[in-house]
């Protein structure tokens, strides 16, 4: 099954990228030391190899994570938030010098930024399953994946009607990493216990909040994020998108077509969760993220695709291929209602089978994807040098 026709083929070579970054501390202090750490690497090493050798650190993180709290709610040596902190330090900086890689070899091409950004959605699910183990937040690291995929997705889909990715002044990928490995380094001094224990007790100064005051310091966190950062982004996503529908005539409820892929996903697996027999998101939370999340990758390059071809705006059919398994896992889930709580399958080999399919559907669509491109534009992923005409 190809992805790119001849239209899409025609759009690769026109398609120029365009962002702007507003963060202060991207350009006064992040930028600096990016232009000159990016130096570092020869002019025969390819931008998409460092691209790939930042997201290898966040696979090792999460492992990290698993190794020392297999379901995320006990706390791991303290060497190893720091090692989290340090390795998502090196994953923001060979994110962000990828493209000064390319720009400096003149190397820039569409698939380095469907590489990138490709790299960045699965970074999410990584990066949640470590940030849940020096949290111990457990079964509730779901909704730390979530809060960071929703942003993600929201910019990429105003990315696609608008043309221009806008990082605003206070961004995720600049000041939000910065604060998550933050963190990390700030509970290997503390220790992990720390997030458990009442928001009371962690910070006195908050007791008498009524509320806050007990409940557990990350979940108390996780609130904050969501009302001070995702629904202020989100709303800003949605605004300037549909600015650019209503500029264009266009129809507002096509736009949010695109969006329903997602909300699909994230539902059918809280469905999924709640009907099922077992606790999924407590016993298996590794499994249930990472199939997840790589469902969510796929939505992710369908879209950005979708913008590099130049495919007409609305929803892609070819979407839905990440949902089609779990209308199984939730009829497996229902049919223990009627057989004394026990379901058909054991939800440990449902779950595995889950996590396969979406690797699977992701890497057929990553590596057909990759070698369409690369035949379109006459290069090659990980070697600057260019085909011969």
């Amino acid at each position: 099954m190809g992805y790119i026709g001849a239209h899409g083929a025609a759009a690769l070579h026109k398609y120029k990228y365009s962002g702007v970054d507003h963060s202060y501390v991207a350009k006064y202090v992040l930028q600096p030391f990016w232009t000159r750490f990016v130096k570092v690497f020869p002019l025969w090493m390819p931008p998409n190899m460092i691209t790939l050798t930042g997201f290898m650190f966040l696979i090792l993180s999460a492992l990290l994570g698993y190794i020392y709290s297999p379901h995320l709610d006990s706390p791991p040596p303290r060497w190893v938030h720091l090692a989290h902190g340090l390795l998502l330090f090196l994953y923001q900086t060979f994110d962000a010098v990828d493209g000064k890689q390319a720009r400096r070899t003149n190397s820039s091409s569409p698939l380095g930024e469907l590489f990138d950004h490709g790299c960045d959605a699965l970074a999410c699910t990584f990066e949640s399953l470590a940030f849940g183990s020096t949290v111990m937040c457990g079964r509730d690291t779901f909704w730390w994946w979530l809060i960071s995929a929703v942003p993600f997705y929201w910019a990429t889909w105003e990315h696609y009607f608008t043309n221009c990715l806008v990082l605003p002044v206070v961004n995720g990928p600049t000041e939000g990493l910065m604060i998550i490995y933050l963190l990390h380094f700030f509970t290997a001094i503390v220790g992990a216990q720390w997030w458990a224990q009442k928001l009371g007790n962690s910070m006195p100064f908050l007791s008498w909040v009524p509320f806050l005051g007990g409940i557990p310091t990350y979940r108390a966190v996780l609130y904050f994020v969501i009302i001070s950062g995702v629904i202020p982004t989100v709303l800003f996503n949605i605004h300037n998108v549909y600015k650019i529908v209503r500029a264009k005539r266009r129809r507002m409820r096509a736009a949010l077509a695109m969006l329903y892929p997602f909300v699909l996903l994230v539902g059918a697996v809280l469905l999924w969760n709640y009907l099922s027999p077992s606790d999924i998101l407590g016993d298996y939370p590794h499994l249930v993220i990472i199939g997840t999340g790589l469902a969510f990758g796929f939505l992710v390059g369908r879209m950005i695709l979708s913008h590099l071809c130049d495919e007409p705006k609305g929803l892609k059919t070819g979407m839905c291929m990440s949902l089609l398994y779990l209308p199984l896992a939730i009829a497996n889930a229902l049919s223990s209602r009627l057989n004394d709580g026990v379901p058909l399958v054991d939800e440990r080999f449902v779950l595995l089978g889950f996590c396969v399919y979406s690797v699977t559907l992701y890497m057929h669509f990553a590596t057909t994807v990759i070698h369409e491109i690369t035949t379109a534009l006459g290069i090659y992923c990980f070697r600057i040098t260019r085909k011969e005409a």
